[in-house]
């Protein structure tokens, strides 16, 4: 028999938390875990806490629906170091029609947190790709799994605003390893393919303190990506990519699929005494 919704509460409660581990092979050249597998990490506990709360894709695949990362803030002091162990929390903030706020929480192995995350994700249907009404889902059972009171200290994501006449950064081609179940682009590669924007020299003396994304359109194999990056201030960047669309008169025109900021801080130099 299925356990009801006050018994699962009282059982997982609404906080989930998953230990993790900064493999060497996920480590960049400061030993530090890169950006995209920690947000891999922020992905992984989302779908843990919600499959085994009872609305995760597990359950959602088998009605024909899925959860679609819409936007996603990271903010990091600190970074957990080659080989060490973290933890990850994370909870449902609230959640409306179509849409539910997820947070998360990064912890170091001594118990710190060094990081803290927010997420939007919109609920659709597997083959119209349209977005779905929470609340047809469980009877809108996800409410009652939402925590309010606890914390998550960082600003909500803003909105990117860049330049028309930026030129063009970089342009890739969507192949098999960008390419998640979905069907798209992974939301993660992004991440990854916005980073390599900058010389891996910017990666000795700064180090990546904010990241903001925000998925617009979605993206598959074969599409060609444009990145555009402008410089706002020293330590301040506005990404947007855009994929080509061919018309029907030979024509191509650019469609925006993500935005981006990125804020890097200096690297903090320690000298043993």
């Amino acid at each position: 028999m299925e356990l009801s919704v006050e018994e699962r509460i009282a059982k997982w409660g609404r906080v989930g938390r998953y230990e993790n581990v900064a493999e060497p092979f996920h480590c960049d050249i400061d030993h530090s875990l890169f950006m995209g597998h920690l947000g891999n990490h922020l992905l992984n506990a989302a779908d843990f806490h919600s499959s085994d709360r009872g609305f995760g894709m597990k359950y959602l695949n088998t009605v024909n629906k899925t959860w679609v990362l819409s936007r996603l803030v990271i903010e990091m002091t600190d970074m957990p170091k080659q080989y060490e162990h973290f933890f990850v929390e994370t909870w449902v903030e609230s959640a409306m029609r179509y849409f539910t706020n997820r947070n998360f929480r990064i912890e170091s192995h001594d118990g710190r947190s060094i990081g803290y995350g927010r997420s939007i994700w919109a609920l659709i249907d597997t083959g119209t790709r349209q977005p779905c009404n929470l609340m047809d889902i469980r009877d809108g059972e996800i409410m009652s799994w939402a925590e309010k009171d606890k914390e998550c200290p960082i600003a909500k994501p803003g909105r990117v605003k860049m330049s028309k006449d930026v030129p063009m950064a970089s342009e890739l081609v969507a192949k098999y390893s960008d390419i998640d179940v979905n069907g798209h682009v992974n939301s993660v590669k992004y991440i990854e393919h916005v980073l390599d924007l900058f010389p891996l020299e910017a990666y000795k003396s700064k180090t990546l303190s904010r990241l903001e994304i925000a998925y617009v359109a979605e993206c598959y194999a074969g599409d060609t990506l444009r990145f555009y990056k402008e410089q706002m201030t020293e330590d301040e960047y506005e990404v947007r990519i855009t994929k080509v669309v061919h018309t029907d008169d030979s024509h191509t025109t650019e469609t925006e699929c993500v935005r981006s900021s990125v804020k890097f801080k200096n690297k903090i130099v320690k000298y043993n005494k």
